[in-house]
């Protein structure tokens, strides 16, 4: 809030600069310079002291004087050259062409210490939320590893299946010579009764009434003939079939 003007007790006025001061203070600098702060009201027609003649002209009045909004580059150059500084507002404003020291401290307690403040805390949240995050995210390739490790665990224990059938085990024969060769020819090998059992032992009624044997059996004393020649008979039977 800008004070309002008056004059205090020794005649000199305060507040706020009227348009007519601003002119009289800029009319006079423009043809005769800023020789002496101090006597230059006097001679300006002025009822101010020389301090406040030295701040209106270098904060306001002169020309080389860059008011307005600040661009994005003005405010991040300020915030980092005030960062390497700190409150040096003289220092800061030497690489502001234009700007002033007071708008510069201005400009910063009102807009800039608030922004920097905020960006403050954002990145700190942010790294707290990026610490917490890697925690979890060992945890996940840790269960990840530990599946991996488990199923692999568990391929070696079970028994792969065999590829081939069952019968991949048994060699054929390269050709069909040397497989008639293994079995024989059945048909042409000399039959061999075998004499281990007794004839008392399978009643032979049963024999004639189930149809193997015929009842001229009985008759014959030389079993191995008669049971040759039955074969034979059931042979050609099946034969004719």
């Amino acid at each position: 809030m800008v004070r309002a003007p008056f004059i205090d007790k020794n005649g000199m006025k305060k507040g706020a600069w009227s348009a007519d001061e601003d002119n009289k203070l800029r009319a006079y600098i423009l043809r005769y310079g800023h020789w002496n702060w101090s006597q230059l009201p006097k001679y300006a027609g002025l009822s101010r002291c020389g301090k406040s003649c030295r701040l209106r002209w270098m904060n306001y009045l002169r020309p080389t004087v860059k008011r307005g909004i600040y661009s994005k580059e003005e405010d991040d150059l300020i915030i980092k050259v005030q960062a390497e500084l700190g409150s040096k507002w003289s220092a800061i404003a030497a690489k502001l062409p234009g700007r002033t020291d007071n708008d510069i401290k201005n400009h910063w307690h009102t807009h800039l210490k608030k922004r920097m403040k905020q960006e403050q805390m954002a990145s700190l949240v942010g790294q707290q939320c990026s610490e917490i995050s890697v925690p979890e995210t060992n945890q996940n390739e840790q269960s990840i590893e530990t599946s991996e490790s488990e199923a692999r665990r568990n391929s070696e224990l079970t028994p792969e299946p065999s590829s081939s059938s069952e019968f991949s085990t048994f060699s054929w024969p390269a050709t069909t010579e040397s497989f008639a060769e293994g079995i024989g020819n059945f048909w042409t090998e000399p039959f061999l009764a075998d004499t281990s059992f007794s004839q008392n032992d399978i009643p032979l009624s049963s024999l004639v009434e189930g149809g193997f044997m015929s009842p001229d059996f009985l008759c014959y004393d030389d079993d191995t003939v008669l049971f040759y020649q039955l074969m034979q008979e059931l042979m050609e039977s099946n034969r004719d079939t």
